[in-house]
């Protein structure tokens, strides 16, 4: 038996249409057998706060290992997963092609689904994780939600948690009062046909995010795109189910992946690439779908078609060269690598994009923000998602930049927080939704 594997991980696609998957037994000792690799290891105690629980729980038991461990407390660990995929990706040395065989974060999406078959998930988290739904609406009525949403406001905040269990003191995205999709009609950036990219065509996948919340980064996208010579569209037939995975609802990501697929079809047989400007949609696009629907050629075709938005300029770069015209950045700039970004298997994308505007003085912080898309506002988990975060904070701000960027926008906003708690005297930067938003300003095209 091989000790840890010098081998890139691989995933299996998930059998979650098996009647094995969703069997309690079977799931059972499935856990027990990959929480006691986890617990004879412990590599990846500071990941997290799900793997400190598992050890605690092992530790404090009658005879300190995982058989007198109650299957019924296995949860607190589930709870505690934000599917970053850090474990998989970085820490454990035990992944696929590993005989051991281990996939925490999948594992944990076994446990989740089971429980969401099982017992069905609750009302709050399902109208959470439907983004769609409440973003359409959001933009219409976008100075009502945001106040409503304001961190200030505390009538309204101290109902939000009650009923939906959105802890008070954390900071929400903002709504837009237009849509991205909207916004581009109304306004597309000219392009320059003459532009060394002038011979690619792409597809700009709104997300959900960027379609109702920030629309600065699609517009910034647009336009570097379009000074580069991508003939451009944005299109959003749907959220990709990023926040349904979390909660287990795997019959509705599928369903997702099939719908998205099938309208990115006819793009893809035209030539375009598709390009996602958040990364856990990327992620899901890429990797996660295909391990759903591993039968599904389209769902396989768009995995291969998909960039990353930062991984798309800089192939741009690398290949036809960026068009002349940026100007120097001003203050330097504080990157954050998101966890989602990492998991792509992609290298600093973002950095290697920022590190593409002149005289760029970019410092790359690749710590966790601590926030997990939807588990960190969540009133219990808040606390711990500061906690987790404040090192990649403190890194960030002692980097002493004029700017502060994500290629996650919500770990940027949560990282925006974190900088607000710790003090001091350095000035605190400016916050941008991503690396895209500073190259736009550098060919000085400015995008609200």
């Amino acid at each position: 038996m091989r000790e840890g594997s010098l081998e890139a991980p691989i995933r299996h696609p998930l059998d979650w249409r098996s009647a094995d998957f969703y069997d309690d037994a079977k799931l059972d000792a499935e856990m027990r057998r990959v929480f006691d690799i986890c617990h004879t290891c412990r590599r990846c105690f500071n990941l997290c706060d799900s793997f400190p629980r598992l050890f605690d729980l092992i530790d404090e038991s009658k005879s300190g290992e995982l058989d007198t461990v109650a299957s019924a407390d296995f949860k607190k660990v589930v709870d505690a997963c934000t599917l970053c995929d850090m474990c998989f990706m970085s820490k454990c040395p035990y992944v696929p092609p590993h005989e051991f065989n281990i996939d925490f974060p999948h594992l944990i999406l076994r446990y989740r689904a089971v429980e969401a078959k099982k017992n069905g998930v609750p009302a709050v988290d399902r109208a959470l994780a439907d983004t769609d739904r409440y973003g359409k609406w959001a933009t219409l009525i976008s100075g009502a939600a945001n106040w409503a949403t304001r961190r200030d406001n505390t009538t309204m905040r101290g109902l939000e948690e009650k009923v939906a269990g959105v802890d008070r003191n954390a900071e929400l995205p903002k709504y837009a009062s237009k849509t991205l999709e909207a916004q581009a009609t109304a306004n597309p950036p000219m392009r320059d046909e003459s532009a060394p990219a002038k011979a690619r065509k792409a597809v700009l996948y709104a997300t959900c995010y960027g379609d109702y919340n920030d629309t600065s980064i699609g517009m910034s996208a647009l336009t570097v795109l379009a000074k580069n010579g991508v003939e451009t569209k944005v299109v959003h037939p749907a959220c990709c189910g990023m926040p349904k995975l979390e909660q287990g609802m795997l019959d509705d990501v599928a369903e997702a992946a099939r719908k998205i697929a099938a309208a990115f079809a006819p793009y893809i047989d035209q030539g375009y690439d598709i390009v996602a400007p958040v990364p856990s949609c990327a992620l899901m696009l890429k990797f996660e779908w295909p391990l759903i629907l591993p039968e599904d050629q389209s769902v396989k075709r768009l995995a291969e078609a998909t960039f990353d938005l930062s991984e798309y300029v800089v192939d741009i770069a690398r290949k036809e060269g960026l068009a002349e015209g940026m100007t120097p950045l001003d203050g330097g700039v504080a990157f954050h690598v998101s966890c989602h970004s990492r998991a792509q298997n992609i290298g600093q994308k973002g950095a290697e994009l920022l590190a593409l505007i002149p005289e760029a003085d970019v410092a790359v912080v690749e710590r966790c923000s601590g926030h997990g898309g939807a588990w960190g506002y969540k009133k219990g988990n808040f606390e711990t998602a500061m906690k987790v975060g404040k090192p990649a904070a403190r890194q960030l701000q002692n980097a002493d930049k004029k700017h502060v960027v994500s290629e996650c926008p919500l770990a940027g906003l949560h990282i925006e927080q974190e900088i607000e708690t710790l003090g001091g005297e350095t000035p605190k930067p400016e916050r941008v939704g991503h690396p895209i938003v500073l190259m736009a300003r550098a060919y000085g095209m400015a995008s609200s």
